[in-house]
């Protein structure tokens, strides 16, 4: 019986790929990687979408949770781990959830991806609400347990995104937004960790970021709410509160060391002279927007 998914065709570009020379092999993958970004850029308008959705949750205190199983879960678990030290968000806002739990990180589990029960035991670990974010992410769109996940999700009335590279991908009755990269053929048949993983990801970055950046993590391009945890991420801050507030790395520095390197409060501090206490008060009465306290 033929497969219609995309990524399961022979790409009849790569066929003679265990036949070249090395260089020639890597051209063949480059060349097929160099479609996706132009199939992520056809579907901005449905990332726009899931971002707006993603944004509507959080302000109402609602989580993001990304289901995958295989490759697609492990991005969703990287997406959701960089989060806390790169917008110090609360580990819970932004969570990764694997078919098969943390050894799927690493080895594949037999049957994780179509266990339906697998999914419903998950669901119920995570007491997921109406304010939460169901992002479920699949090459095919078409594994039993995410399939299962958004399903439940709709039951809870909980806001749905899916994201793959099939259009007729079954996961797209469950989703409020349906996001669809034509990532087509692989450079290995089959292999979706390849073209297919990596729209993921681009996608998976767009959501998270711009979420971040509509919600005040940002101030212009810089990471205002970066959480300072090693030498490189502290000199980041440095030069961060430097460029906002025009002043000397030396006066960043100490201001940044006296508070425990937060970024938001040093701002406050040197532009107005406002005491930790004081600043952190006028964050909370602002959510935490650093450009509406400016404004």
């Amino acid at each position: 019986m033929q497969n219609n998914e995309a990524t399961e065709h022979i790409n009849k570009d790569t066929v003679n790929i265990d036949m070249v020379s090395t260089q020639d092999m890597l051209v063949m993958i480059n060349n097929e990687d160099m479609k996706v970004a132009q199939a992520v850029q056809k579907c901005i308008p449905e990332i726009a979408k899931g971002v707006d959705i993603i944004v509507r949750n959080f302000l109402q205190g609602g989580r993001l949770f990304y289901v995958g199983a295989g490759t697609s879960g492990r991005l969703g678990v990287l997406d959701a781990s960089e989060c806390p030290p790169t917008f110090s968000t609360p580990p819970d806002m932004v969570q990764g959830i694997i078919a098969g739990g943390d050894r799927a990180l690493r080895e594949a589990v037999e049957g994780a991806e179509d266990s339906e029960e697998m999914a419903l035991n998950d669901f119920d670990k995570y007491d997921i609400c109406n304010t939460d974010t169901i992002v479920g992410i699949s090459a095919s769109g078409n594994p039993k347990y995410v399939m299962t996940f958004l399903k439940i999700a709709k039951l809870k009335k909980c806001k749905t995104i899916a994201v793959c590279s099939n259009p007729d991908a079954k996961m797209k009755q469950y989703a409020d937004c349906f996001i669809c990269t034509d990532t087509g053929a692989e450079a290995i048949s089959g292999s979706t960790r390849m073209k297919a993983g990596t729209a993921q990801k681009m996608i998976l970055n767009m959501l998270s970021t711009a979420s971040m950046v509509k919600i005040g993590k940002t101030f212009h391009n810089l990471m205002i709410d970066v959480k300072p945890t090693n030498e490189k991420l502290k000199r980041r801050a440095v030069t961060i509160v430097s460029e906002i507030c025009g002043c000397r790395l030396v006066t960043a520095r100490n201001v940044l060391e006296s508070n425990g390197y937060s970024t938001k409060h040093a701002v406050l501090y040197i532009l107005y002279g406002l005491e930790y206490k004081e600043a952190d008060k006028l964050l909370k009465e602002h959510h935490g927007v650093l450009r509406r306290i400016f404004e």
